[in-house]
């Protein structure tokens, strides 16, 4: 790649959850040289009558218009690109993606409900689920936030040492070098999700071994990249210490895999990224395993 994100997709249903994800998102296409693509899904499902179905769809062109405008508005270099699809939200968000080689997809996690509109936040889930790109997924509480507010100066890499972790800090380190951020990176040991005939004692030193290597990692790759670094070592759920660390921190973005280990002394990252997104109030960046790495 020439640049680290050529292009953003932001899927808008017009609701103040999709605002915040644009601006978020627009914030990121200006800081990249990114291009933004507008995209809004009428749901064939909702079995509207034919003139119900005309002013979805005319409330969908003032829901891409709007985010247009308001990209346009803070950066009159971006390249804007809007369209409007009929057929399954995430589905249309998902091949919209797929076609155009989106790098990046844009979203709050919450949205309309209704036959007015679409509930985002099902529909998020299933993108994040799906989606072959990374998925910066944004929550409400970063609704009031204007384009000029977001940040992108301390980010939150949690791992486990996992394949999809890795990628997940390739995209992270990558992140910080362009935005000129700086780094955390957590391993949570969590002794409570685990059993056997080991001793605690000897459990625990051994998670703490491995947390010790995982950070090590991400420490490592920061360093060779010219990223500033910090890392640590947690006790707990890893939601919780995700969460708490990036409160304690005044963290502006969490990057994470959406797979990572599974089985006995390992945990499913997976899970973590999901309870991640649902209850953090700052963007997550969701990377999947099929992502390419920047």
């Amino acid at each position: 790649m020439n640049r680290l994100i050529e292009s953003i997709l932001i899927p808008t249903d017009g609701s103040e959850g999709a605002l915040a994800g644009a601006r978020c998102g627009i914030a990121l296409a200006s800081r990249t040289g990114a291009d933004v693509h507008v995209l809004s899904v009428v749901d064939v499902r909702i079995g509207a009558t034919d003139g119900a179905f005309e002013a979805l769809e005319k409330d969908a062109e003032d829901a891409v218009n709007r985010i247009e405008t308001l990209a346009r508005g803070y950066d009159a270099a971006l390249e804007v690109t809007t369209a409007v699809r009929q057929g399954t939200p995430f589905q249309s968000i998902r091949e919209y993606a797929t076609r155009r080689e989106i790098d990046v997809v844009a979203m709050g996690t919450k949205g309309r409900t209704g036959l007015d509109g679409v509930l985002l936040g099902s529909v998020t889930e299933n993108v994040l689920r799906t989606a072959r790109a990374p998925v910066l997924a944004v929550p409400p509480a970063a609704a009031e936030s204007a384009i000029d507010d977001v940040a992108f100066d301390q980010l939150l890499l949690p791992t486990d040492g996992s394949d999809g972790a890795a990628i997940a800090t390739g995209w992270g380190i990558a992140l910080a070098n362009r935005l000129g951020s700086m780094v955390h990176a957590i391993y949570s040991v969590d002794t409570s999700r685990f059993f056997g005939s080991q001793e605690p004692g000897d459990l625990l030193e051994a998670l703490e071994r491995r947390g010790e290597e995982a950070v090590e990692t991400v420490r490592e790759r920061a360093v060779a990249a010219g990223v500033s670094v910090s890392g640590t070592i947690a006790t707990g759920p890893p939601t919780d210490a995700v969460l708490t660390y990036a409160a304690d921190r005044d963290v502006d973005l969490i990057v994470m895999g959406t797979h990572g280990r599974t089985g006995i002394g390992q945990w499913f990252l997976g899970s973590v990224t999901e309870n991640v997104v649902r209850e953090a109030d700052v963007p997550v960046f969701c990377v999947p395993v099929s992502a390419e790495s920047p």
